[in-house]
């Protein structure tokens, strides 16, 4: 008779700083055979991984796992399946499995794909998914800024193609977060000011870690290229950053 399978947590890391990592997070963290985080081709470093090492017990076996991204949607499938395929050898050993991913874990979250593949490959196996602080909850709180207020909309997209998610649903919004904003944010800025947002919107990049950036004027990235990790605030009622 087979071992029986070990749990997958999917964990939420946080934005940054390794102080906003859940206590279900930490204490999941303790107790887990195995860490899996995604890396980049280029090397293995984790910037999930740096921020809760922490709270990672000493003798926790971590592996860092390539997601390469790639045009080719094979190609990324693929990789998706082999990465999918040795979290589940762990699994399927015993062991008890956490994969890390920056933020939330059902946000724009890599653990979201895997969760897909799995579920449909292996679905005797248990996971459960802990929640994480979002970068741009981190970040409204850093400058001390309500997301939404009474019967306000808010709405939540990528920045990553530009500026077209904006412009497809941001005209009504009361308020917008633009992740991911660190390329293409002339054409963001166009949009921003198209919606009547631009004038109070904020950027934030590297919340929550030690070089932390707060841009009040967002047309200044088009000067300098924005860091991977940067957001986006905008509302139509003034910012009332501190």
């Amino acid at each position: 008779m087979g071992k029986k399978p070990g749990t997958l947590y999917g964990i939420g890391v946080g934005p940054g700083d390794p102080d906003l990592l859940t206590i279900k997070a930490v204490n999941i963290l303790k107790k887990v055979d195995v860490v899996f985080a995604a890396s980049s081709i280029k090397n293995t470093h984790s910037l999930a991984v740096e921020i809760a090492r922490p709270h990672i017990s000493e003798n926790t076996d971590v592996k860092a796992l390539s997601f390469q991204m790639s045009n080719n949607e094979a190609e990324r499938e693929k990789l998706w399946e082999q990465n999918a395929d040795a979290i589940m050898s762990e699994l399927q050993g015993g062991k008890s499995v956490a994969f890390l991913t920056l933020g939330d874990s059902l946000t724009y979250s890599t653990f979201g794909y895997l969760l897909k593949i799995i579920n449909k490959k292996a679905p005797q196996i248990n996971i459960v998914s802990v929640p994480g602080i979002t970068s741009y909850q981190a970040a409204a709180a850093r400058i001390n800024t309500p997301l939404v207020e009474g019967d306000e909309s808010l709405l939540i997209t990528s920045g990553a193609r530009g500026g077209d998610e904006l412009r497809k649903y941001g005209v009504s919004a009361d308020n917008v977060v633009l992740l991911k904003a660190y390329k293409n944010i002339a054409d963001i800025n166009s949009a921003l000011k198209d919606a009547n947002l631009l004038e109070n919107s904020i950027g934030i990049s590297r919340c929550g870690r030690k070089d932390e950036e707060i841009v009040r004027d967002v047309t200044a990235f088009e000067k300098r290229k924005p860091d991977y990790w940067t957001l986006v605030i905008a509302k139509r009622n003034k910012v009332c950053d501190q």
